[in-house]
């Protein structure tokens, strides 16, 4: 397949991002004005991470991410499906503790984190309510969720310029500077396509999220979405 959509085989995906790995996050600071770092550090502010805490980072790329959080002392586990991904990011970060493995068939045990973060890759698998499901499955009771994506800007005319962009300048900009440009027309399409900051929140709460909350970065071009497992009730 040559152009990317949010039905796409799972193999596909992985493979598109196999071949843009090596400079994926080069091209993601390109691309997003400069802005990935800002949300990075916004992020990390927000889950606030602390020694000794398990984190697993899901679809963490090659871990750029998982690395802001593991500077806390926190534990970080960073997972993904791309083996170009996991071979970029253990160059970049040999103290990360990288896995193979698919966000919908998570390997690892129930409650085994307290703490389950998916950086713009929520909205790259196949089955998003899966995904929020299995989170949910290996977070311990009383753990908490963060769900950093694309989102939808709150302002109705920033909402169309940043539409414009995506549509009209970021395809061109990916085919000067990409290898393989179809990846990143992949991500102007999935970003359009994908639900709002509420819609979001009533797909997590459906998985079995609760308290689900959300923040807007830079006016909603980017939400994070945070929801805790509900806590075990103590026999009396």
């Amino acid at each position: 397949m040559t152009r990317a959509d949010l039905g796409k085989d799972p193999e596909d995906v992985s493979r598109m991002f196999d071949r843009v790995a090596k400079r994926y996050d080069i091209l993601n600071d390109l691309l997003s004005l400069g802005q990935t770092k800002r949300w990075r550090k916004k992020v990390s502010k927000i889950i606030a991470p602390k020694p000794g805490e398990r984190i697993l980072d899901i679809a963490a790329g090659t871990g750029t991410s998982s690395a802001a959080l593991a500077r806390s002392g926190a534990e970080v586990i960073a997972v993904d499906f791309s083996r170009g991904m996991i071979e970029t990011g253990k160059r970049l970060h040999p103290d990360l503790t990288f896995v193979f493995g698919d966000a919908l068939a998570l390997p690892f045990n129930d409650d085994e984190f307290d703490i389950a973060t998916i950086s713009f890759g929520l909205r790259n698998t196949h089955d998003t309510s899966k995904a929020l499901a299995e989170a949910l499955r290996v977070t311990r009771p009383g753990g908490r969720i963060y769900v950093v994506e694309f989102s939808h800007p709150t302002s109705r005319l920033f909402r169309t310029i940043y539409f414009k962009y995506l549509l009209r300048a970021l395809p061109p900009i990916a085919k000067r500077f990409s290898s393989n440009p179809d990846a990143y027309i992949y991500l102007a399409e999935s970003i359009m396509a994908w639900p709002n900051q509420r819609d979001l929140a009533a797909l997590m709460t459906r998985a079995g999220w609760q308290e689900v909350t959300w923040r807007d970065l830079t006016a909603g071009v980017v939400a994070v979405h945070i929801g805790r497992k509900r806590a075990s009730i103590s026999a009396s």
